[in-house]
């Protein structure tokens, strides 16, 4: 059960936000801890809320008891440090296989870069009459490139690092799924597929599902991807 000192703000649909609460739930703490979400359009984050615990006005904003950490990845890692046990544990107690979750971890950054801003920013941001048809297909290109990647990394494997879930899909799912709610299909990447269709089914994944996803679709931005 979440101590009662604990408090998240968080926005649905953000990746960074989804990461903490994935671990929240994975930890058996996300089940009544007092929580907010706040509205990204209206500017919530900016709100003076946030920013006197976060002045770069930004979410994940975590608090537990005096303890103020922001940053995704540094709650995830605060929440790993504290509140683990051999049944929660999301990092292999070897050094050597932590640095296989490590590597994976830090290397989703490769496809926020090369898909998500390079590739969804750019479709999001520019008028249809304004798209360059070689640009789209360059950074499509890519974008497939660093799908493919992942594929072979999970190869025949039920998670990222193995048969256990780890922190690496921590890192990996939510944006993962996000660019399925864009309209990625992985029709090409089938061990994807398979990866992306167990991990949402897992509870932490369901318990902390964005709200605004289960009420409305994509706008199939990725489709041709």
């Amino acid at each position: 059960m979440a101590n009662k000192n604990m408090f998240l703000w968080w926005g649905s649909g953000s990746a960074p936000c989804w990461r903490p609460m994935i671990v929240l739930a994975e930890k058996g703490l996300w089940e009544n801890l007092p929580n907010k979400q706040i509205s990204f359009s209206n500017k919530e984050h900016k709100g003076e809320e946030i920013l006197k615990l976060n002045p770069r006005g930004q979410v994940p904003t975590f608090k537990d008891g005096n303890v103020v950490v922001n940053e995704s990845g540094a709650v995830c890692m605060y929440l790993e440090e504290k509140y683990s046990d051999d049944s929660n544990r999301l990092f292999p107690t070897k050094a050597d296989e932590r640095a296989e979750v490590y590597q994976r971890m830090f290397e989703t950054t490769n496809v926020q870069s090369n898909i998500s801003e390079k590739l969804v920013y750019y479709l999001f941001r520019t008028k249809k009459e304004d798209i360059d048809e070689k640009i789209l297909k360059e950074k499509t290109d890519n974008a497939r490139e660093e799908l493919n990647r992942w594929n072979t990394i999970l190869g025949d494997k039920d998670y990222l690092c193995g048969s256990k879930f780890t922190m690496a899909d921590v890192f990996f799912y939510p944006i993962l799924a996000f660019l399925v709610r864009c309209g990625t299909k992985l029709t090409n990447q089938p061990a994807l597929k398979k990866y992306y269709d167990r991990v949402s089914e897992r509870p932490s994944v369901q318990a902390t599902w964005p709200p605004h996803w289960k009420e409305s679709e994509g706008q199939g931005q990725l489709k041709e991807l």
